[in-house]
């Protein structure tokens, strides 16, 4: 009789204190991109009987911990105190966990904390890039003395991730970090056919997601029904004011919040993504519209140029002026249904989240 040899199972632990409300639909808080990748895939990962799966989160007045999807998440930071018992929670909640491997996501503090916390307890960490101001030096010139820790630590780092070939490019260049070029991954579903009927933007009020220029562009086609969910953005003081200019267009609708898990109907309702931002690494919001059949319209950012390598959408190069012309353009030759399904194609082929954490194992593996 041949006995089996039992394995021990890899546990990873992921850190971002924000995702907390995707887990826990009933938290009605502000979450961004960067907390949808970790959740995805620690919710894929968590299948596989090879690994154990712990999530750190922030305290919105949960259980010390709990389990969520196959998944075991521990309460740590508390928003309303100071920093330094931040730091100390999170630290206390990664020696809960007891990982092998620790990942995070979004240029922060806490990278050079779980570097620090690695180092101590022989633990490994991967960091993947949040956007394309971590890999172009934005980040280490608005705020030196954190970008410093946090280029240190990368350097440090047993894996980093960039989004896309044109981050990893930059990460190389600017700091002598080498990456691993890994897409969002997202569960893609199987669609039936859904009338589509209005222009749709979603994201968070921040000055960099530029939101006003949706507003503008509703303003330019009163003839079109517009959508826009916008939560409000950490710290933003001038929320009020967008949501006023926002009620006083007519075809405008502004929807405060919508939970993770109903957006995709948003999506697939929408003939058109519109994306405002100045910058991004690679939008979860693309991907959301690939899946759903709908096309994009980006003010500018184009990640690798895959709107024009996929024919799934159009980059206005930074113009307001040429997004209107575009966006009258997909909607008058029905343009953005063709748009749509190469979209549709793009993100099976490139974004499933089942394929995409069987590269994060490969690596935990390693």
């Amino acid at each position: 009789m041949t006995m089996g040899i039992k394995t021990e199972k890899i546990r990873v632990c992921f850190v971002s204190p924000k995702a907390y409300p995707i887990f826990n639909p009933s938290v009605e808080s502000v979450f961004g991109g960067a907390e949808v990748d970790l959740y995805l895939l620690a919710t894929e990962l968590a299948k596989d009987d090879a690994f154990e799966v712990r999530f750190v989160v922030a305290d919105y007045g949960q259980p010390d911990e709990e389990q969520r999807e196959n998944v075991r998440i521990l309460k740590s930071v508390n928003f309303k105190q100071n920093s330094l018992t931040g730091a100390v929670k999170i630290w206390r909640a990664l020696k809960r966990a007891g990982a092998d491997w620790i990942m995070l996501e979004t240029a922060s503090p806490g990278v050079p904390l779980g570097r620090v916390f690695c180092r101590q307890y022989g633990c490994r960490m991967l960091y993947r890039t949040a956007s394309q101001r971590e890999c172009d030096g934005t980040y280490i010139r608005e705020k030196p003395l954190l970008g410093r820790l946090f280029t240190r630590s990368l350097k440090k780092c047993d894996c980093v991730v960039t989004q896309n070939q044109r981050d990893q490019d930059l990460m190389h260049n600017h700091f002598g970090v080498e990456s691993t070029v890994i897409p969002n991954g997202h569960r893609i579903p199987n669609l039936a056919g859904v009338d589509k009927d209005s222009i749709l933007w979603v994201g968070r009020s921040a000055a960099i997601k530029g939101p006003g220029r949706f507003i503008e562009l509703a303003a330019a086609l009163p003839e079109e029904s517009f959508v826009m969910v916008c939560q409000k953005a950490t710290g933003d003081t001038r929320y009020d004011a967008l949501r006023t200019a926002a009620a006083k267009l007519a075809n405008l609708r502004f929807i405060e919040r919508v939970p993770f898990h109903d957006i995709d109907s948003c999506f697939q309702s929408a003939k058109v993504f519109v994306n405002t931002s100045d910058s991004e690494g690679f939008p979860n919001t693309f991907i959301q519209a690939c899946k759903a059949g709908t096309a994009i319209l980006s003010f500018g950012v184009n990640p690798d140029y895959f709107l024009d390598t996929h024919r799934c959408g159009v980059a206005c190069d930074f113009s307001q002026e040429r997004m209107t012309e575009q966006l009258k353009k997909m909607l008058n030759e029905q343009r953005y249904n063709e748009l749509g399904q190469h979209g549709q194609e793009y993100a099976a082929a490139n974004h499933d989240i089942v394929r995409i954490a069987e590269r994060y194992k490969d690596i935990f593996k390693g």
